[in-house]
């Protein structure tokens, strides 16, 4: 980069002083000055698209590697699982065909027992629930036991105007 110090600056400003003339000077320096901000702008749109670019790169790199890697899970527990139920087949295959003490061979005979019934959520009315709770408490938690439209809910809110009237 080009390095500008004092000396050089003051240098540059009292030749265009001279070249240009005092009254166009400033007009000038300000169109200078528009330009170089302009063209600083597009030097950092043109960093920000470029770093935006970089950063789109890395993501969908490692958007892949991602992928990769939940597809290899993926493939490890659908292999898990198809030895586990491989090796359940086989173990309930062997214990039905065990020979029962009374000779039969097949069912586990009279010590199996039905699974307990599945848990069914009692479904309780929460309108007999909500009107437990006393009044007291719903006023001073802010509990709404009245319904309000809007426009009278607002109306309700709004701060009283001091009365016009004067005078006794």
């Amino acid at each position: 980069m080009i390095d500008f110090g004092f000396d050089k600056l003051a240098l540059i400003g009292a030749v265009a002083l001279i070249v240009i003339g005092p009254e166009k000077l400033p007009r000038v320096a300000r169109t200078v000055g528009h330009l170089l901000g302009k063209a600083q702008r597009y030097v950092a749109d043109v960093k920000a698209e470029v770093n935006r670019s970089i950063e789109l790169e890395e993501l969908k790199k490692m958007k892949t590697e991602f992928e990769d890697a939940a597809r290899n899970v993926e493939r490890e527990v659908s292999q898990a699982a198809g030895d586990f139920e491989k090796s359940w087949s086989d173990v309930t295959h062997s214990i039905g065909t065990l020979d029962q003490p009374d000779g039969s061979a097949g069912s586990l005979g009279s010590s199996w027992e039905p699974p307990p019934p599945e848990y069914k959520h009692p479904r309780k009315n929460w309108r007999l629930k909500r009107g437990a709770v006393p009044q007291w408490y719903k006023r001073r938690h802010g509990v709404r036991t009245h319904v309000q439209s809007g426009a009278a809910r607002v109306a309700r809110f709004r701060p009283r105007r001091p009365s016009s009237k004067v005078g006794p």
